[in-house]
């Protein structure tokens, strides 16, 4: 039978590859940005600084600072792609969103699965992304068409095994003309699968548009219905689970982050079910591709091998970067 040999889960921002020296781009649009969500309140930049200033996050936002925590971030991804390497998995099981890349505008499902036998990946012109979003294209929009084999039998299988378990998945076996792949996906492809053949199940969680996104208990329990899904595939696979995105963001709350993070190495199902709805917001909605894949490797141990919060203005913008591995 198949089976999940590992899981891996790693934050996809776009400020990971970026030049910590242009971290600033990424400021200059947060101060832009009317919907800044922090434990319940929705602020404006200036809003967010008043709420925060007792934190003296400016002392986070140093050149240095900025340099050691890129390369904190780097070293967590290289070994999350020596981890999956080592694994040496036949498929990749990538957990991610879309974010209105692949769906199109108008419908969303909350969980999706494709079963086709491949997909793409369909670069943006780098004139069509906002400033800060260039230095990073080549990792989460890529630089030149890409065909990623997937895995349709597989794909198939757990499609009709979720109508057992009780999740009532879209599933696709062709992507829309002109739409690519999303930026979930081609990170893990581009900077942790690397050079690896293997091909990928994309399984697409609604993390982000309302009202359809699922509970983080729903969540766990979907995971642990596609590994029961995988386990009951009649050929003898290695599957590699991967969760994109996450943690906190667009302001960072460690508090949050690491509660969740904790809730995880216990395998506390209630603490993880417990992540409530309001929290589960904005780019912290990505938390819950992390809980899929919690749910999946139960049978695992976590490892964090770093967590970074990579502030980037005195408002507590930025990204609680996370990296880690149930092995």
């Amino acid at each position: 039978m198949a089976r999940i040999v590992v899981g891996i889960a790693a934050s996809h921002s776009p400020q990971l590859s970026t030049p910590s020296e242009l971290w600033q781009l990424h400021a200059e649009r947060d101060r832009l940005n009317k919907q800044l969500h922090f434990r319940g309140t929705v602020y404006d930049y200036e809003g967010l600084i008043a709420a925060r200033s007792e934190e003296h996050l400016d002392r986070e936002l140093s050149d240095a600072i900025w340099l050691e925590k890129h390369r904190r971030c780097d070293r967590g991804i290289d070994a999350l792609a020596e981890t999956l390497a080592a694994a040496s998995p036949d498929v990749v099981l990538i957990v991610g969103d879309d974010q209105r890349e692949m769906f199109l505008d108008d419908g969303m499902p909350t969980l999706a699965v494709f079963w086709g036998d491949t997909v793409e990946c369909v670069p943006k012109p780098e004139e069509e992304l906002p400033p800060s979003l260039r230095p990073a294209r080549w990792a989460n929009y890529g630089e030149h068409r890409e065909v990623y084999r997937c895995v349709p039998d597989l794909g198939r299988h757990v499609v009709e095994r979720m109508m057992v378990e009780g999740y009532d998945v879209a599933q696709l076996t062709q992507q829309p003309s002109g739409r690519s792949i999303g930026h979930a996906f081609n990170f893990v492809k581009i900077r942790i699968m690397r050079g690896n053949p293997a091909p990928m199940l994309p399984v697409m969680v609604n993390t982000y548009f309302p009202p359809n996104q699922p509970t983080a208990g729903r969540c766990y329990g979907f995971g642990g219905a596609l590994r029961r899904a995988v386990e009951s595939f009649d050929r003898d696979l290695r599957v590699a689970v991967v969760a994109s995105g996450g943690l906190s963001h667009f302001v960072i709350d460690e508090e949050l982050d690491q509660r969740v993070l904790d809730a995880f190495r216990s395998r506390d199902v209630a603490r993880i079910g417990g992540i409530a709805q309001t929290e589960l917001v904005s780019g912290t909605s990505e938390i819950r591709n992390w809980v899929v894949v919690a749910g999946a490797t139960e049978h695992l141990d976590l490892e964090v091998l770093d967590y970074v919060p990579t502030y980037r203005s005195p408002a507590g913008t930025g990204c609680g970067m996370g990296f880690a591995r149930w092995c």
